[in-house]
């Protein structure tokens, strides 16, 4: 008699536990939609759901919630930080040093309105395209240091080259300089506490970012703090693609790590201690604002600047709506080199449109990448703008890490944002804008150069690449939105 009990509990228990979980698939598809996204973004994560039930509800729970109503910090706190990085009116941190074109001074309008963005005149910058040349010159301003150091990096690893920059951080700790280091959670997985233990014990402050614990930061997973940021007395900065790993200067068995950072010189390194200020504060709750970290600084140089951060927290999606305008702007020549090809259908569309009205578009992407499935989804996109007349070049150098835009003879960019869905959506990112006719020539020639090493691909050619590859292009991309 029990056994003939036990079916039908067994039955009801089952169809319980199937009706709940259609439920919630629908629920959670219903929430999606109110989100009102980017449709794509939406379809995307939908889909998803229907084909991989479970796994993709769990992965929903991980990597699909948004935080845009959430703030980093207080509105009164942030006019704090602006009122520190203007303090000295002589600076004219409100006009142009140089006659800048009607096109750049709209783009330094915009990124006031998105986020309080000041212009910074008259600094000095000294672009790396190495990283042995970079890490030179950081390790020497950090020897130099006499105040304060302040680091950010996704990546900060204990190999040869971040124990060498561990243990003179240490020494400079113990010689009474004040360091404080931000790095990601999970960009930083592989690397074992005891080498940021180390560095505790020597009295360095170094706090992970978006620390993830289970189950209370499980859904925060997703969004990491990419940016790379050092700010030496307040007086010299750095900027860029670079995190502090050996394969920087080293390369890969397969080619050199081809990436750009700045050098900076002048009153733009405000700009970049109120960065670093406001992320120490949402991870700390310490609120960095004291005068001795905005010491007087010199004009010393010719490239006006911006300094633009970004992130999945707040009203705006401030760098990804600034490279729109820039683009948008462009009249002459728009030159892009990202290592991750995957633009908003806005950016698309603009690159599309430029190309079709005859200014000179090249976008520069690795031939060979570090990620299979993002490679896959990058090149998805190549024939629909090889069709509007974008010319496409695959470095074949090494794996090409640079993130650079460069518009006309006026306007740059470089930082930490690739051009792809998770710079633009879910990463912290920062990115300086340049305003000069020099520095813009510098990154076209850097640019010229490179496409020594690439090969350029051409409509037809592409045409004739294999089925097999287009399929699997095809299904990345479906994919690409939430990657």
């Amino acid at each position: 008699m029990f056994g003939t009990f036990s079916y039908p509990w067994s039955d009801w228990l089952y169809f319980g536990i199937y009706t709940g979980f259609i439920l919630t698939i629908i629920f959670t598809s219903i929430v999606i939609v109110l989100e009102n996204r980017n449709p794509v973004k939406s379809l995307a994560w939908i889909v998803v759901l229907v084909f991989l039930p479970i796994g993709g509800f769990i992965l929903y729970l991980f990597f699909g919630q948004q935080y845009r109503h959430t703030r980093m910090i207080s509105k009164r706190k942030r006019r704090i930080l602006q009122k520190m990085s203007g303090n000295t009116a002589h600076l004219g941190v409100s006009k142009p040093g140089n006659k800048l074109s009607p096109e750049s001074q709209q783009q330094i309008q915009l990124g006031h309105q998105l986020g309080g963005t000041q212009l910074f005149v008259h600094n000095q910058i000294e672009i790396f395209t190495d990283g042995e040349s970079k890490f030179k010159a950081l390790i020497k301003d950090i020897s130099g240091a006499e105040t304060f150091i302040h680091l950010q990096y996704y990546i900060f690893a204990n190999d040869k080259l971040g124990k060498s920059i561990q243990q003179l951080l240490m020494e400079k700790a113990r010689q009474g300089v004040k360091i404080r280091i931000l790095y990601d959670d999970v960009g930083c997985w592989k690397v074992k506490s005891r080498f940021f233990k180390e560095m505790r014990k020597a009295g360095i402050e170094i706090k992970p970012f978006f620390k993830v614990t289970f189950p209370q930061l499980a859904n925060k997973l997703n969004y990491r703090n990419h940016r790379k940021v050092s700010v030496i007395d307040g007086k010299i900065g750095y900027i860029g693609g670079m995190n502090i790993a050996d394969r920087y200067c080293d390369g890969l068995s397969w080619g050199i790590w081809r990436d750009t950072h700045a050098r900076i010189k002048g009153p733009a390194v405000y700009g970049l201690q109120s960065a670093f200020s406001i992320d120490w504060s949402f991870t700390t709750r310490e609120f960095l604002s004291e005068a001795c970290y905005y010491p007087p600084v010199e004009e010393c140089g010719d490239t006006d600047m911006q300094i633009l951060t970004s992130g999945p927290l707040g009203e705006w999606k401030e760098i990804a709506i600034s490279f729109l305008k820039a683009i948008a702007n462009a009249r002459e020549c728009i030159y892009i080199q990202t290592p991750y090809f995957l633009p908003t259908d806005s950016l698309l569309k603009a690159l599309q449109a430029a190309a079709l009205a005859k200014v000179d578009v090249r976008l520069m992407i690795p031939s060979h990448s570090d990620s299979r499935l993002l490679q896959y989804a990058s090149q998805s996109y190549l024939k629909e703008i090889l069709r509007a007349g974008i010319k496409v070049y695959f470095y074949q150098g090494g794996f090409l890490h640079a993130k650079s835009l460069i518009i006309d003879n006026e306007f740059s960019s470089l930082g930490s944002t690739n051009f792809d869905f998770r710079s633009f959506d879910h990463n912290f990112e920062i990115n300086a804008f340049l305003y000069s006719p020099e520095t813009n020539a510098q990154m076209k020639k850097i640019f010229i150069n490179d496409m020594r090493q690439c090969r350029r691909i051409t409509l037809s050619r592409w045409k004739r690449r294999p089925l097999a590859t287009k399929v699997a292009e095809s299904f990345a991309r479906l994919m690409s939105p939430i990657l």
